[in-house]
């Protein structure tokens, strides 16, 4: 069977890639500066990409405890910047407070008490 045998780490494409203009960086990019550009998504994401995505960034605001990590967060997770940033941050601007919620059904969801029925 052709391609890598198992238990072989498949290899990572040349950095930089032989056709990259003159002012790529020669170091392999890593993790994502925020930036504007990345907080507005190009189409609509399935609501329950959206409820991961609110969800996920009330654990981050939770854990972290301070909404400033929210931006860093966005730009870093791939999933979540299908979701603007925005549109999270007012979800979790109508968060209830105290207790076990989960935001469910959404750009047009609530939050629920609970469990997330995924993490």
């Amino acid at each position: 069977m052709p391609g890598t045998p198992r238990g072989t780490p498949a290899r990572s494409p040349p950095w930089p890639p032989p056709n990259a203009a003159p002012d790529v960086p020669t170091e392999r990019p890593f993790l994502t500066d925020p930036s504007p550009q990345g907080e507005q998504s190009a189409g609509a994401a399935p609501d329950a990409l959206y409820d991961l995505a609110v969800n996920r960034a009330w654990r981050v605001v939770r854990g972290v405890g301070h909404p400033d990590s929210l931006a860093a967060w966005h730009a870093r997770t791939r999933f979540a910047r299908r979701v603007p940033l925005d549109y999270v941050r007012q979800a979790l601007a109508t968060h209830p407070g105290s207790g076990e919620w989960h935001w469910a059904g959404g750009p047009q969801g609530t939050w629920v008490p609970g469990r997330a029925p995924f993490p």
